[in-house]
């Protein structure tokens, strides 16, 4: 059995979203001062690996806390979409999905950047066009990921590909690691941290294979 982290470190400088706040991570008391050590950290809740529930931009949808853990546990296929620039859902067709697949995780060429350790904010990132949003939602998929900050092409007004998903219930997993996972299947575990009302949720993912 092989684990592997797919989650994206929290550090100070990380790259967020342009209009988040950045995260600010502080030792506030130490060991040698007074016994033990004590940070703080502020950050937005779509900072890092996160957790995207319909609350995020469904007015009265579930909020993190309210996600049936059973969805964001349990086998998910990767599949490798790195010659692609946008993902369309012609090209998501032409991967030939397992019938029974449920939980979907997107690896691109900007999982290179994790790779790299970059922090810069890159607008040319990979995400799903709207027809591809509406594939998944019509293929039954109940939970995707996708391995830079957003899932959806900055700039689409009105935000079609998150109301799209987000309206039908499918989870959303942002800013995964995926460069160093194959495609295939696995058994995936991530839970975000349980915050009462929250749009959003950082998480620590983790995929294990049966390798």
């Amino acid at each position: 059995m092989r684990m592997i982290d797919i989650s994206i470190p929290l550090h100070n400088g990380m790259v967020v979203w342009p209009s988040d706040p950045p995260i600010h991570l502080e030792r506030r008391r130490t060991v040698e001062r007074d016994g033990a050590n004590v940070s703080e950290v502020c950050m937005g809740l779509h900072t890092g690996t996160h957790v995207d529930p319909s609350l995020h931009f469904v007015p009265g949808g579930r909020s993190v806390d309210q996600l049936p853990l059973d969805i964001l546990m349990g086998p998910a296929d990767v599949l490798d979409l790195s010659e692609v620039d946008r993902i369309t859902a012609a090209d998501l067709e032409r991967q030939g999905l397992p019938a029974d697949c449920r939980r979907l995780l997107l690896r691109t060429r900007n999982s290179r950047y994790w790779a790299q350790g970059d922090t810069a904010f890159h607008d040319d990132y990979v995400g799903l066009s709207p027809d591809a949003a509406q594939w998944l939602v019509d293929r039954g998929i109940q939970l995707v990921g996708i391995d830079y900050l957003s899932i959806e092409p900055r700039g689409l007004a009105g935000h079609p590909v998150h109301r799209t998903l987000l309206e039908a219930g499918v989870i959303v997993i942002e800013t995964l690691n995926l460069s160093a996972v194959a495609p295939g299947r696995y058994q995936l575990f991530c839970l975000p941290l349980r915050v009462q009302g929250g749009d959003g949720g950082p998480a620590r993912a983790v995929l294990v294979s049966a390798e």
